[in-house]
């Protein structure tokens, strides 16, 4: 049983009792004494009132008649909530279910002013997808992705995982070790490093036709990913850095499986390393177009020479 799922079944096990003692939650959870007495600090610094009783006989009880001080909002801080939860609609996010109920009890807490304010701005402000004769109805795009739930709640235990995927009518299985998941236009990626080919991918969620734990024991440890990882960007071929304008198309379209990291906590700036195979004229044509596609807002670092002499001859031709 997990740590938090435990403490959460410890306080209920507590609330329906007047009193209770460390053996009793030791041989009614299986834990060890001074897990049990950790568990214990941890419920009282979330709040919950216990009182200790000295004694060979001691234990702990409830106090009787303590009620934990309610959350206080200030106007902005609802305004805040509430304006979060109208832009996250049309969205593809997980638990769209926990969102609706987590607006309910929201609205329960405040008072009437400011629910009328909330219904005011319900109906002033729009955004991406909402209906304006409606602004309560949901786009039906809204639904996530049926795995993301899945995808979600497995990484809260191991990163590592083995994926089926389905592309282009063909389906494929491999262990990968994920690294980021992201949103992206809308679009959940990941961002992980194949167990099997030993290099970084990037993979539409919606691609995923099945997760499932990676339970190999012989597998690479984190560092040893981080590493090669490491290894592999150092042999990257293509260097640039994004401005503003550039990362915006860069988020258009990017032909290549890659991504980006920011370097500034704006998201202003950002530097994007890769490896281009310069043997497949097709591919090299498409990246000279991409390349000039993401326009001035560029600095380049370092880029193939195959690419620099078709940039340059595009250039050529521009101003014939």
């Amino acid at each position: 049983m997990k740590k938090v799922e435990r403490i959460n079944i410890i306080m209920r096990y507590i609330n329906n009792r007047a009193h209770f003692t460390i053996s009793e939650i030791m041989q009614e959870f299986n834990i060890s004494r001074s897990t049990a007495i950790r568990d214990i600090k941890e419920i009282e610094s979330m709040g919950m009132p216990l009182v200790a009783e000295v004694g060979r006989d001691g234990g702990y009880f409830v106090m009787p008649n303590s009620l934990l001080p309610d959350v206080q909002f200030t106007d902005s801080e609802v305004k805040a909530l509430f304006i979060a939860f109208m832009a996250t609609r049309n969205q593809q996010l997980p638990y769209l279910k926990s969102r609706q109920s987590l607006a309910e009890k929201l609205l329960g807490l405040i008072s009437e002013n400011q629910q009328d304010d909330l219904v005011l701005l319900n109906q002033i402000l729009l955004f991406t997808g909402t209906n304006p004769h409606n602004p309560d109805l949901l786009d039906l795009a809204d639904l996530p992705h049926p795995m993301l739930e899945k995808l979600i709640q497995m990484l809260l235990s191991d990163s590592y995982l083995w994926i089926t995927i389905k592309e282009e009518q063909i389906i494929k299985s491999y262990p990968i070790y994920l690294l980021h998941l992201y949103n992206e236009k809308s679009f959940w990626l990941i961002e992980g490093f194949d167990l099997k080919e030993e290099k970084k991918q990037v993979i539409p969620v919606n691609h995923l036709v099945d997760v499932e734990p990676y339970l190999e024991k012989k597998r690479l440890n984190k560092s040893q990913i981080t590493a090669k990882l490491n290894k592999q960007e150092e042999g990257s071929n293509l260097v640039l850095e994004l401005g503003p304008k550039a990362i915006t198309q860069f988020k258009k379209y990017h032909p290549i499986k890659a991504s980006i990291s920011y370097t500034n906590p704006y998201q202003t700036t950002a530097v994007l390393k890769a490896y281009m195979n310069v043997h497949h004229p097709e591919e090299l044509a498409e990246m000279t177009n991409w390349l000039l596609f993401l326009g001035e807002d560029i600095k380049v670092r370092e880029v193939p020479e195959e690419v620099a002499a078709g940039l340059q001859q595009r250039m050529d031709v521009y101003l014939q």
